[in-house]
């Protein structure tokens, strides 16, 4: 029997628009960038031959419109793995979903996205401006632990041995380890560097920085960073891959992070202008995507 998912749990604007997102179906490209910064959609989409929809609710900023001829979206999520959570589903929802019977598709699409964003590398050979591609993703949040079905997208040996490894506090959520799309890893493998990547549920404690109030464990990072495992240590930290490698790979999209570094762990430039950085990577990534 046809499942009918309840108003409550799939709200749908009156003017047939998703809840968050304020998007109707036909508004939607089928390649969407994602970016944290509302601001950074315009950085986007002025690149684009021509826009056809705009929209705008809360962080969720979003351009439709056309670069070389292909169609793309980009679209703002704001931060955290929370967001993602919400952009992810609702993006599925437009696609697989029929929003007037509130009944999923029969036939499913698959959705290209890929997160542009920017983060704070730990390992001293990398350099501020290069692009850090999370070909695993280290959701240190939690949140596909709520989602049936992770078992089978995530790695549970690297889980357990990074959990030994650290002497994870129980109290804390469980992390997860996540790979992204192999197709968009070698699409983009040229022009990025490979990496392991933290995704954080804040940017203070849980990243290891230290105000007013003291991380728990302040020797937490210092053994993330050591972790280990089959040839991948991590080279960054960040606050959203983890969900959506996770959540896309449990709805059947390909979907990868890049983030550019705009800092150094060991030897932090607070002054620097990393927005050519940025807008180099935009760029390529609009290239390569307009390829495909």
């Amino acid at each position: 029997m046809t499942r009918m998912i309840a108003p409550s749990e799939l709200i749908v604007n009156s003017d047939g628009s998703v809840f968050h997102l304020h998007l109707r179906p036909e508004q939607l490209a089928r390649t969407v960038i994602l970016v944290g910064d509302p601001g950074r959609v315009e950085q986007v989409a002025s690149r684009f031959d021509r826009i056809e929809h705009r929209a705008a609710n809360r962080e969720f900023v979003t351009a439709t419109g056309y670069y070389a001829g292909k169609r793309m979206t980009v679209l703002s999520t704001g931060i955290g793995t929370d967001n993602i959570d919400i952009v992810v589903n609702e993006l599925d929802a437009l696609v697989n979903i029929d929003l007037r019977t509130r009944t999923e598709k029969e036939e499913k699409t698959r959705l290209t996205l890929v997160r542009l964003g920017t983060c704070g590398a730990i390992r001293p050979e990398l350099q501020l401006g290069d692009r850090i591609l999370s070909r695993i993703s280290v959701g240190l949040d939690g949140l596909l632990n709520f989602y049936e079905g992770s078992e089978a997208v995530c790695d549970r040996e690297m889980e357990r041995a990074f959990v030994e490894h650290t002497g994870w506090n129980s109290r804390l959520a469980t992390p997860y380890f996540v790979r992204c799309s192999d197709y968009l890893a070698e699409l983009f493998a040229p022009d990025t560097v490979e990496g392991m990547t933290a995704s954080a549920p804040g940017f203070y404690a849980p990243q290891g920085r230290y105000l007013r109030l003291a991380p728990a464990d302040r020797r937490l990072n210092e053994k993330i960073e050591s972790f280990e495992y089959g040839g991948h240590r991590f080279t960054n930290f960040e606050m959203e891959g983890s969900a959506l490698a996770g959540l896309s790979r449990l709805m059947g999209h390909d979907a990868v992070t890049i983030c550019t570094v705009i800092a150094q762990r060991v030897a932090l430039e607070s002054d620097t202008d990393y927005r050519p950085f940025v807008d180099k990577m935009i760029a390529t990534c609009l290239e390569k995507l307009a390829g495909i």
